[in-house]
């Protein structure tokens, strides 16, 4: 069973000792080999007796946190990532954004997450913004003193990346190790000191371009909603790249942003196109919204108009028009999230990587082909 460091309100004293120290001697604040306060001094930090302090150091022990040396004091031990760790999952976009949910069941579902715990982080706050959410669960892991966060930062809140570059800086001034899921903090192509487990977003537009190309639209346009994250903007230039590379113009292959998916402004791509221009939306749910949109104003998919996606969430072959998009495997994304996070701990010196996992197209009605 997993180690959960967290006492129950009505937890015996000791209990409440062993588990504080614990999260401390976790979360780094206590080097290996460092010599841990005396009895003496854990009775005046806790407030209670000399019996309930060296119950709670047995316990430390048992649990191979600390060892103590006859005649000379208790010293903490070198951690495996091995003995059971609690990790904070800081996902602010949770139940907005439909890759996080499986991208969370395949870190919980790791090989490597069984002997480990997971901090689902909660809050209660029903008119906080976004941004305050996010800070607040920020806080939860650091007061809970988490051995890492995985962390997908925030994306359309109107001061999102200040928030994300404010969440980084409280997790390393706690020296709490951080792995980002999906997405940077710094925006494309700059990149932050953590490392980073998501798709090849560029391959990923360049793959859905090149498909529409050889279906042989006339046109291909880029639609995505204004203030979105990183990934948009290396999709953006992986869309521009396949362009290039097919000899296209990029004249010809406009990028759209818009702050809502209408019949009003998509016109400017829709209204002056030709029978079989392609759409590569910048994820499936902007897909969802230009199908609706375009099959409301008596477009039909894919006659008139062939629409790709990325991602490949839950409802994509549910739309009105199956739609062709990128499959994001977000298992295996969570996979390797959890062994990127152990391997950090156990080599914190390691040169940052971003680790992507392979993803493929998946061809449905919308696109009007198969190549």
């Amino acid at each position: 069973m997993p180690r959960k460091f967290s006492a129950e309100p009505h937890a015996p004293k000791y209990r409440q000792v062993f588990e504080n120290l614990s999260r401390e001697i976790l979360s780094g604040k206590y080097q290996p080999g460092q010599k841990f306060p005396s009895e003496a001094a854990l009775v005046q930090q806790f407030r209670t007796s000399r019996i309930t302090i060296g119950r709670a150091l047995r316990e430390l022990v048992e649990r191979g946190l600390v060892e103590r040396v006859a005649g000379s004091g208790t010293y903490v031990r070198q951690v495996r990532v091995d003995d059971g760790l609690l990790f904070g999952l800081l996902i602010p976009d949770l139940g907005q954004t439909e890759i996080f949910e499986p991208i969370c069941r395949g870190i919980a579902g790791a090989p490597q997450a069984s002997r480990h715990a997971l901090l689902w982080g909660h809050h209660d706050a029903a008119h906080a913004s976004p941004e305050e959410q996010a800070l607040a669960l920020c806080d939860q892991c650091i007061e809970r003193r988490v051995s890492g966060v995985f962390f997908a930062p925030l994306e359309m809140a109107a001061g999102a990346r200040e928030t994300n570059l404010t969440i980084v800086a409280r997790l390393e001034k706690a020296r709490i190790p951080i792995v980002l899921l999906d997405r940077c903090v710094m925006p494309y192509p700059s990149r932050s000191r953590h490392d980073l487990v998501g798709i090849d977003n560029r391959r990923a537009a360049s793959m859905a371009t090149e498909h529409l190309l050889k279906l042989g639209a006339p046109r291909v346009s880029f639609l995505a909603l204004s203030g979105g994250a990183p990934t948009v903007e290396a999709r953006v230039a992986g869309f521009r790249e396949a362009l290039l590379a097919g000899g296209g113009d990029l004249k010809r292959g406009p990028v759209c942003r818009v702050d809502a998916v209408t019949e009003e402004s998509i016109r400017p791509l829709a209204g002056q196109g030709k029978r079989g221009d392609g759409f590569l939306c910048a994820n499936d749910r902007t897909a969802g919204q230009l199908m609706r949109v375009l099959l409301a104003a008596g477009y039909r998919i894919p006659e008139d108009v062939r629409i790709v996606g990325i991602d490949d969430v839950e409802y994509a072959s549910l739309l009105p028009v199956p739609l062709t998009t990128v499959h994001q495997p977000c298992r295996e994304i969570g996979e390797a999230a959890m062994e990127a996070m152990l391997a950090r701990i156990e080599r914190p010196g390691m040169a940052v990587r971003d680790i992507l996992i392979d993803c493929r197209l998946v061809v449905r009605e919308s696109c009007g082909g198969r190549v």
